[in-house]
């Protein structure tokens, strides 16, 4: 970690490694540009996708709480870029301090004495409290236009609120201020924080596909030009929505992690985006308000 540098243990996640490089790679170029230093968890592993909702089970509630007893002994904040692995992450950490059957026996598996001392971050967090979106401002070297953001929380930031704390779940503004800092309209909808079908999408059919194509339709008709979200599972679930048989006709939406507009609006090399891994590149729309430069990626 260099001089002055902001330390956290960093908890990648599965998918930031095979569908979501661009989350990945975006928020670590934006995080050293900014002064913050992710320490990668050694020797992680997935955290179970989903929060375990049997109470008599607490087997599904080790991987996840191997991961937090390990982020304390490297010390230190447990930051994740994920509203999935956020969601499980904080949760399992809410199980080990309040329900001391499950803790026993979690702990007793992984020979651990671990009580929830951790905290749980999101790099939403860090860039709000630790950063700061004034600093984030004064560092945006890329005007971005006026462009027109729909933030999208869906439900893994948000609910449930009492056990995540992390913003008002029924009128958050963290990623409002966000966009705001970067120069861009924000654009508000009431789909922001409704779920956009999760992994019924996985099943294709229009059960799937309603809930997300009501998200993009209500950012798009209230004039959004991107989507803003943190969660793959949601960017994923918005893009499928627009390109199926029964998705939204015309030109599609694109859905862009945070930290993909962070790095365009600090000046980051176009490397680090990952736009090519994505169905609907945003790459078009940047160049169009001035973002991006002509030889921008596809």
């Amino acid at each position: 970690m260099r001089p002055g540098e902001m330390g956290y243990v960093y908890f990648p996640g599965c998918t930031l490694r095979v569908r979501a490089k661009g989350f990945e790679s975006s928020a670590l170029a934006s995080a050293r540009a900014l002064g913050v230093h992710l320490e990668e968890l050694p020797n992680w592993q997935c955290c179970g996708a989903t929060f375990p909702l049997q109470v008599d089970n607490a087997f599904p509630l080790v991987s996840p709480a191997r991961t937090l007893a390990s982020a304390r002994k490297m010390g230190g904040r447990l930051v994740t870029l994920c509203s999935a692995c956020y969601n499980v992450l904080k949760r399992t950490n809410h199980v080990m301090r309040t329900d001391a059957d499950r803790r026993f026996k979690v702990n007793a598996f992984i020979e651990e004495d671990y009580g929830g001392d951790v905290e749980v971050a999101h790099l939403l967090e860090v860039l709000r409290d630790d950063v700061g979106f004034d600093e984030i401002a004064k560092r945006a070297k890329v005007p971005l236009g006026g462009l027109a953001a729909a933030p999208y929380y869906g439900c893994l930031l948000l609910r449930p609120a009492d056990e995540l704390e992390f913003d008002d779940p029924e009128s958050p503004h963290i990623l409002e201020d966000f966009l705001a800092a970067l120069g861009c309209k924000v654009v508000d909808h009431p789909y922001k924080i409704e779920c956009c079908g999760s992994y019924v999408a996985l099943e294709p059919g229009q059960a799937a596909l309603e809930p997300s194509r009501l998200v993009v339709e209500s950012a798009k008709t209230r004039g959004a030009q991107v989507i803003v979200t943190s969660c793959p599972l949601c960017q994923y679930n918005l893009e499928v929505s627009q390109g199926r048989p029964h998705g939204l006709a015309g030109a599609g939406v694109p859905v862009i992690y945070f930290t993909q507009l962070l790095a365009v609006a600090l000046g980051l090399s176009e490397d680090v985006l990952g736009f090519e891994d994505q169905m609907i590149s945003p790459g078009p729309l940047l160049r169009s308000v001035g973002a991006m430069g002509s030889e921008a990626t596809a």
